[in-house]
């Protein structure tokens, strides 16, 4: 039996989960509040935290740090696993450092929200607007008739140049952000800007930063640090890390079975590398180093958290102003109908900057059309919904496109939305408001299980 699940293991890329899991938890009891004055049972708050728990009994996540609000109160904040040393291809004897809140963690693309929250920060301001061409700011930006594509249709991810052709590049441009502009600018066009929703990867949050940087002076790291990091009083919450934090921030790993073809090629074509190389990439303390406005934010569980909570509560947190309200609700405004995303090729719904959600069933849960925030490379969830008054943020270090895993995390979601109780009586729509919900977790289990 021993050697079989030795074998699974490496097949599938998951790691060994011990049946009792609080010998791998870290939390600070005093940090969470009473269930009572989130308006929530203490039945409620564990039933989240079993989904978080079922999560990481998949075995695809070596470590997961997870933080909810309610009404502003602080749920749960805890972590769960190692943050390196007991991951696919670590070795028996690799120190095995603990997962805790307070682990660092690459955001990946759930960078894009902060980034676009920093250019709608400069509309506030008068600095820009989002009907610009780019190329008012970035004038080299106009070759092969890019000239007429807006600040707002790249940020809503119909800009028509989704990601540099695979191959097209070596990964280290990625690191040279000059070399990386010129790339994007020369790029031609897959679509007339405005025509065709389809989720830019890297290319539109590299061209916001190079606006920010254009427009005041200031790298995209500074401007952030003197308009939200340093005022909120956040540890990290930047594009990378100082040197001596980079032995801090948790180590990803590609975990799960391995991509197949077509799922590889689409895979590929949306990230403009494979899959693994990605997670490869995430892990090189160059990385950790560069300003990369679309993937490197780093950031603890609980900073993503209050984020989500400062943008929920109107863009202000703990007594510090960041946005007006204006800008907040400007932000949230869908710039398109859900329909089929042209990259991932799944139904989705952007505002200018964010993944917002949808009914009966949407990307933040069951009858969430007024939830928004963003995904980090399909593992990493950052979250707000005003209906249900919560902030979430669920950081975790395995990275995998396809499993049996979505099916738990599905139900994680589920269970968030159905404990966190909107006070809406739902009756009106349908006898059962979780049918919808539950039709889609039958749905996912026979499709990944046969079941």
């Amino acid at each position: 039996m021993k050697m079989l699940d030795a074998a699974f293991s490496t097949l599938f890329r998951t790691i060994r989960v011990p049946r009792d899991l609080a010998g791998i938890t870290t939390y600070d009891p005093a940090g969470e509040a009473d269930a009572v004055d989130a308006d929530m049972t203490r039945a409620d708050v564990d039933a989240v935290w079993a989904g978080v728990e079922n999560l990481y009994r998949t075995g695809i996540y070596p470590g997961i740090s997870f933080c909810l609000r309610r009404h502003g109160k602080v749920l749960l904040n805890r972590a769960i696993g190692h943050s390196s040393g007991n991951g696919p291809g670590d070795a028996k004897d690799d120190e095995k450092i603990p997962m805790t809140p307070e682990t660092p963690v690459c955001q990946y693309s759930a960078s894009k929200a902060v980034t676009a929250m920093l250019i709608h920060l400069l509309v506030e301001r008068g600095e820009i607007h989002l009907s610009d061409p780019i190329s008012h700011y970035i004038p080299e930006f106009a070759a092969h008739g890019k000239d007429h594509v807006t600040v707002y249709q790249m940020i809503s991810h119909h800009g028509g140049i989704p990601a540099p052709k695979p191959g097209s590049a070596d990964t280290d441009i990625l690191f040279d952000h000059d070399r990386f502009i010129h790339l994007v600018c020369e790029l031609k066009p897959s679509s007339a800007g405005g025509r065709r929703m389809a989720y830019h990867a890297v290319t539109g949050g590299a061209l916001m930063g190079e606006i920010v940087r254009r427009v005041t002076g200031s790298d995209i790291r500074t401007f952030l640090a003197e308009n939200i990091q340093k005022p909120l009083g956040f540890r990290y919450f930047n594009y990378g890390v100082a040197e001596d934090d980079i032995p801090r921030v948790a180590k990803n790993y590609d975990t799960g079975p391995p991509l197949v073809y077509p799922v590889s090629r689409l895979a590929r074509r949306a990230l403009s590398v494979p899959w693994g190389e990605v997670v490869r990439i995430s892990n090189d303390p160059r990385f950790l180093r560069a300003i990369i406005p679309a993937a490197n934010l780093v950031a603890t569980a609980d900073e993503m958290a209050r984020f989500f909570q400062m943008l929920l509560n109107d863009g202000e947190l703990d007594g510090v102003r960041i946005f007006k309200p204006l800008t907040v609700r400007r932000a949230l405004v869908p710039s398109d109908i859900m329909k089929f995303d042209g990259t991932m090729i799944v139904p989705m719904k952007y505002s200018a900057g964010l993944m917002l959600g949808a009914s009966p069933l949407g990307l933040w849960g069951p009858y969430s059309e007024r939830a928004f925030g963003h995904v980090g490379f399909m593992n990493i969830l950052c979250w707000a919904d005003p209906d249900r008054r919560i902030a979430a943020s669920l950081q975790t270090t395995g990275k995998c496109l396809i499993g049996t895993h979505l099916v738990t995390l599905a139900r994680l979601l589920m269970t968030i939305g159905r404990r966190c109780r909107t006070g809406t009586d739902f009756r009106h729509r349908q006898q059962n408001p979780f049918a919808a919900a539950r039709m889609l977790d039958t749905m996912l289990r026979r499709f990944l299980l046969g079941a």
